[in-house]
């Protein structure tokens, strides 16, 4: 269905939510910021790529001959009372049930998520927004098949909400024939619907912004907020926004983008995962910088370390919190050895975290919030964070963050099948409206499978060596996905009826002799 709404064109059908998300009003809304802001991002956008040009031809990441770390001291605005304390933050999709259960779950935070956990299919989003909009009110509820009952606890989590990526666009809205920005969609409909309701709570709109490169990003998230504060009668710095420090290029301006966000800044989280994605996309075409498997590019690694150190000190000079990253292990209730062994591993990570100096910690699951927290308290105690506590690094320079080695890595023939076959279970799961999936005990999202794809990619590309000197060839990845679609539907799984555009769309982001920036794109392409 087409129709026309304070010239915004809405193309996707109508749920039973649509006249409650969708108001006249919500869209002129979302239209007075595209209209304001497109261009712009647009520009950004070009910029990434010309950038990336440089990248591939040799030139490396470094600090801004500019950097706002020469500039007298200066620290962000105060935060809310609400989120001085983040020692456990619990992520996940917008769906119904799970964002009872993770505001339940005993988290200081929790970030209902458009992006990564969510496949962006039009009922998920529009219907995301209307449970938010619950959420916010507290009177969300769910009744599953079984009859069971969810509704929310006296006492939830601090709601955050990320919006999708600037790369991203909304196919079901379009202003003068073109897409709307989905950043700009899911950020608009969230403050717009519940700014309100949120102050009359004692709270505000809290967003995590994912996938920045860097500062210019940084401001125009900025200007995004200034407006909308202003159309809406907001008070200027009510927003507050956590940037996921998940590319390596913004890894290099951590401090200029708490800058340029300083009076809505809540800080910087680590979002290891994508991190590494991204050293592969930004820099996988040198040699210097291929990555063996995904389970051996630990947090102890040189340039992960490095990375984390950074981000600590540079938070905590500026008066932010440093956020951990995310423990994606999934309990298994039919195998209690598994489940205890992963459950030490979380332990041992969040354990290193604390004592590295971040102030809170990331978790994908209701059960990790007690482990997560135990080990936050035993450094912390009563204290909310450790914002004043005295840094002991030496500063981290460019020769620390690009430091890829990583002792004893190896590729083997498991490890690339272990990568083809998370990458299209996955996609299946994407294409079918899922994006958060449980594969191998461990919470898969799309940053996990970009990683899978993209060292498929690049072990191609640089012809990897394999146990017994064999390369990892085009061929031979074609074998493996081919057998690995057979071992599928062999399982018997039951709705795997999107498999082939799973394996297609694999093949093309892993096998294409460009490297595709982002598998959601092409993915998105074929969403309905």
């Amino acid at each position: 269905m087409r129709r026309l709404v304070a010239d915004v064109e809405v193309c996707g059908p109508d749920l039973e939510t649509s006249d409650r998300v969708l108001t006249p009003a919500a869209l002129e809304f979302l239209g007075r910021l595209q209209r304001a802001f497109g261009a712009r991002r647009e520009e950004l956008l070009w910029a990434r790529e010309e950038r990336q040009a440089a990248l591939d031809e040799g030139t490396l990441p470094d600090f801004p001959a500019a950097s706002s770390s020469h500039e007298p001291e200066w620290t962000i605005s105060p935060v809310p009372p609400d989120l001085v304390e983040r020692k456990v933050e619990i992520t996940g999709p917008v769906d119904r049930k799970m964002m009872i259960n993770a505001l339940n779950s005993g988290a200081s935070t929790f970030m209902a998520d458009f992006e990564d956990s969510l496949s962006p299919t039009w009922e998920n989003v529009v219907r995301g927004q209307a449970n938010l909009m619950d959420a916010v009110l507290g009177t969300i509820d769910f009744v599953g098949p079984d009859g069971r009952r969810y509704e929310l606890a006296e006492r939830t989590a601090v709601l955050m909400v990320r919006p999708r990526g600037w790369h991203l666009e909304e196919k079901h809205l379009l202003l003068d024939g073109a897409p709307l920005s989905a950043s700009l969609v899911d950020f608009g409909l969230y403050v717009f619907h519940n700014h309100a309701a949120l102050r009359a709570r004692g709270t505000g709109p809290y967003f995590y912004l994912p996938k920045l490169e860097g500062r210019l990003e940084a401001r125009l998230w900025n200007e995004v907020f200034v407006l909308s504060q202003e159309l809406l009668g907001i008070p200027r710095g009510t927003i507050k926004a956590t940037v996921l420090i998940e590319t390596i290029l913004a890894a290099f301006e951590m401090d200029g983008i708490l800058l340029e966000l300083r009076e809505h800044s809540a800080g910087l989280n680590a979002g290891r995962w994508d991190y590494i994605f991204s050293v592969i996309k930004k820099l996988g075409k040198h040699p210097r910088f291929l990555l063996p498997e995904r389970s051996q590019v630990s947090m102890t690694v040189p340039f992960m370390r490095a990375y984390t150190a950074l981000l600590v000190e540079t938070c905590h000079r500026r008066g932010a919190h440093a956020q951990g990253g995310m423990a994606a292990f999934v309990p298994n209730r039919r195998d209690p050895a598994v489940t205890a062994k992963a459950l030490a591993k979380v332990r041992e990570d969040k354990a290193r975290e604390v004592h590295d100096g971040f102030d809170g910690t990331w978790v994908a699951h209701p059960d990790l919030v007690p482990v997560a927290r135990e080990e936050l308290d035993r450094v912390l105690g009563a204290r909310p964070n450790q914002l004043d506590r005295p840094r002991e690094w030496a500063s981290t320079g460019a020769r620390e963050l690009l430091d890829a080695r990583v002792p004893g890595g190896r590729i083997t023939q498991e490890g690339l099948r272990t990568n083809v076959s998370v990458a299209i279970r996955y996609l299946d799961a994407w294409l079918r409206g899922t994006g958060a999936v449980a594969i191998n005990n461990l919470m898969e999202d799309a940053a996990t499978a970009e990683i899978s794809r993209s060292q498929v990619w690049q072990w191609v590309y640089h012809g990897a060596s394999l146990p017994g000197g064999a390369r990892v060839t085009r061929a031979l990845v074609e074998r493996i996905a081919g057998e690995e679609v057979v071992k599928i539907r062999r399982e018997g799984s039951s709705g795997l009826s999107r498999l082939d555009e799973a394996a297609a769309i694999f093949s093309r982001v892993a096998l294409g002799e460009a490297f595709v920036p982002f598998l959601t794109v092409p993915a998105y392409d074929v969403l309905e």
